[in-house]
């Protein structure tokens, strides 16, 4: 058991002594079990692609894996930074205060300090301690969870009266500032708006966030990450990203200020009939993805569990046929769930070429689950791990005993 709260005490202590006011936060990680991510602008230059803040309309939920970020003050000037899980340290100061390449993870405390100089705040040193339990490279969003529970500390340090929702907003402000490129507003509503044992239904258009109660308590959720290696694959998402924008463009050109929204999946292949084969895939994929939201709430309230997987194998087919970024590797671990009556659906998540699957499924059919991937490893050359996880409660403050994980 690891305790964030005696870690920052125990490596500040010789500067700042025991007595220094110390404030833990943590945030949870999260997965989007449906939705795509869409461009605002429609500017097809790629590079402009890349910085332009994107929205979407998502299911998501906030799992029960975490990160702990302590802060206290210190006498001097600078910003010092230890990640307890690494051991390693970093320093900076606020005329420094920006994206460096070797900083590494100790960049994604800086937005949070970025957030409150802004607000008006004389920050001058600060100490800052972090640990955490979220799997790290299959998109968990554990980068997003850093910089919520930095911002959430800093905000109990500082008595600071300012909404979650605000928070949200400055943090993705504060993200820009610092690293240069935008980030999906949606991972931030989910660290601030989570509740526990529900969904949340995210527009990132406009901060709407609905909170559904999970009717899945009979079931476990088990993420899978395949371990498959995912270099060279940012040319191909990119290209995605770019068919995308180029078709919100086209579609503007029928009916100005468009959007993926406007449109029925049938309105959509008539609208598109002329258009280059992959863009109107990559375009029928985004709209009938924001279907299957919909789709996909309404079984959930009405506990429709069987329409409700249909529907999430419906969106991994729509993933693999028209947008086109999973592999071999997911779809066999989705196939293997498939196949189990009492599955609730399976699904690939994160940004593609690998990572991770999800899978839902009753609690006494796990291991039959688990057993079905014994193959796996002698097919692909791959150990795939498993991680059963929660839907988890949004970020918040703990007491420094209670900052801890196993």
């Amino acid at each position: 058991m690891l305790d964030i709260g005696l870690i920052h005490r125990t490596e500040y202590e010789l500067e700042d002594g025991r007595s220094n006011p110390v404030a833990i936060a943590e945030a949870p990680g999260r997965i989007h079990l449906l939705g795509a991510p869409t461009p605002n602008s429609k500017d097809e230059d790629i590079l402009n692609v890349q910085n332009e803040e994107e929205t979407g309309f998502f299911l998501s939920a906030a799992i029960d894996r975490y990160i702990h970020v302590a802060v206290s003050h210190r006498k001097d000037n600078s910003f010092r930074f230890y990640a307890a899980d690494l051991k390693e340290r970093k320093r900076s100061t606020l005329a420094n205060l920006k994206f460096r390449r070797e900083d590494r993870w100790s960049n994604y405390l800086k937005p949070a300090i970025h957030l409150f100089v802004e607000l008006g705040y004389l920050i001058k040193g600060l100490n800052f301690s972090f640990c955490g339990n979220i799997p790290q490279n299959i998109a968990l969003a554990s980068s997003t969870a850093i910089e919520t529970a930095a911002a959430a500390a800093l905000r109990s340090l500082f008595r600071v009266q300012i909404s979650d929702i605000d928070l949200a907003h400055r943090l993705k402000d504060a993200h820009l500032a610092i690293f240069g490129t935008s980030t999906h507003f949606a991972d931030y509503l989910v660290c601030l708006m989570a509740k526990k044992d529900h969904f949340l239904v995210i527009d990132s258009t406009n901060s709407d966030v609905r909170l559904i109660k999970s009717p899945f308590q009979r079931f476990r959720l088990l993420l899978v990450d395949s371990r498959v290696p995912r270099m060279g694959t940012d040319g191909e998402i990119n290209s995605r990203r770019h068919d995308i924008t180029r078709g919100l463009r086209l579609l503007s050109e029928k009916k100005e200020g468009a959007s993926f929204k406007d449109y029925a999946s049938s309105d959509l292949i008539e609208v598109l009939g002329d258009f280059p084969e992959q863009i109107r895939r990559r375009c029928m994929h985004i709209v009938e993805e924001i279907s299957r939201v919909y789709d996909a709430v309404d079984a959930l309230e009405r506990s429709d569990l069987a329409s409700f997987a249909k529907i999430i194998y419906h969106s991994h087919e729509s993933l693999r046929d028209l947008y086109e970024i999973s592999c071999p590797e997911i779809d066999w671990l989705v196939k293997r769930a498939q196949e189990i009556e009492g599955a609730a659906g399976a699904r690939m998540t994160g940004l593609g070429f690998g990572g991770c699957t999800y899978t839902i499924i009753r609690k006494e059919l796990v291991e039959e689950y688990k057993k079905r991937l014994d193959d796996y490893e002698r097919i692909f050359g791959f150990h795939p791990v498993i991680f059963e996880v929660k839907l988890a409660a949004k970020a918040r403050v703990v007491p420094a005993r209670k900052g801890a994980y196993a």
